[in-house]
């Protein structure tokens, strides 16, 4: 859908929620150098939170991680905003750790896009997470990230996310990884249950857990740890740190958070969940 320029926005919000790979197959490189992927995503109930109101364009950044992130030009909302060719207050409530795996900075630029009800041609310009950030709902994502296939109903997961409270940059880990040229992933079935989906995800990858692992060895204590507590699967999210154990329940997720608190770990329970039920 081509973008509508406006010249200003009236009072918008937009849930910005947490992106998580449920599997992550690196499947080649291009000669330009961009990777080609193949993962299953969904969506969590924690997230940012950005709200527009009338004015020239301007951000501003609130909440725990806001000390880490600049409000500079190059920042993805104003970015987002840009591309979108509108203006307003952009306000940014940061609840997710920085360089973390989960899409933060994609999640944020849709969520901007949203409240501007401006859908562009080519999201994925401002990063390879955009477009199904911006679609916010479980897909399947190949190519670039460009790439969006619908995937079954899938049912709600108790989670656990981990992060060890250190940012990892996406170009590091690309350049840590050894084996560019993966099997893609499997076909999906035409239906999951909860069975079915804990086996499809544990018979799938994250390719760049290991070379994470290599440049931040805490991420495989964040892991071992999750397993410890009673995950049923866990697994690294995106380029990490951000690691997520699967549950049995919302109460066993819990439990198993209060139990993983760590001096300086993010550690959260929450749901992987439709869009209907999240926010």
């Amino acid at each position: 859908m081509t973008p509508t320029a406006q010249s200003g926005a009236g009072e918008a919000a937009e849930f910005a929620p947490a992106k998580i790979n449920l599997t992550l197959h690196v499947t080649g490189q291009r000669a330009d150098g961009y990777h080609l992927l193949d993962s299953l995503v969904v969506f969590a109930g924690v997230g940012d939170r950005v709200e527009i109101s009338p004015g020239p364009l301007s951000l501003t950044i609130d909440g725990p991680f806001a000390a880490g992130l600049s409000a500079d030009a190059d920042n993805l909302c104003l970015r987002a905003a840009r591309l979108a060719g509108s203006e307003g207050a952009i306000r940014l409530t940061k609840n997710l750790p920085l360089a973390s795996g989960i899409g933060g900075g994609s999640a944020d630029a849709a969520a901007v896009l949203r409240a501007f009800r401006v859908w562009p041609e080519r999201p994925e310009m401002l990063g390879a997470d955009v477009p199904v950030c911006l679609a916010g709902r479980p897909l399947r994502m190949r190519g670039l990230g460009e790439i969006l296939e619908p995937v079954p109903d899938l049912p709600p997961l108790a989670v656990v996310l981990v992060n060890p409270g250190k940012g990892l940059a996406t170009p590091d880990v690309f350049r840590a990884l050894t084996q560019r040229d993966n099997p893609a992933m499997p076909d999906l079935p035409e239906f999951f249950d909860r069975a079915g989906l804990l086996a499809f995800v544990a018979a799938c990858r994250n390719d760049l857990e290991a070379p994470a692992i290599s440049l931040l060895p805490e991420i495989a204590d964040c892991l071992n740890a999750l397993r410890d507590a009673g995950a049923e699967l866990a697994r690294m999210s995106g380029s990490g740190a951000t690691c997520f154990g699967i549950f049995p329940d919302a109460e066993a997720a819990a439990t198993a958070a209060e139990a993983l608190a760590r001096p300086g770990w993010w550690v959260v329970p929450t749901t992987l969940a439709s869009p209907q039920t999240i926010g």
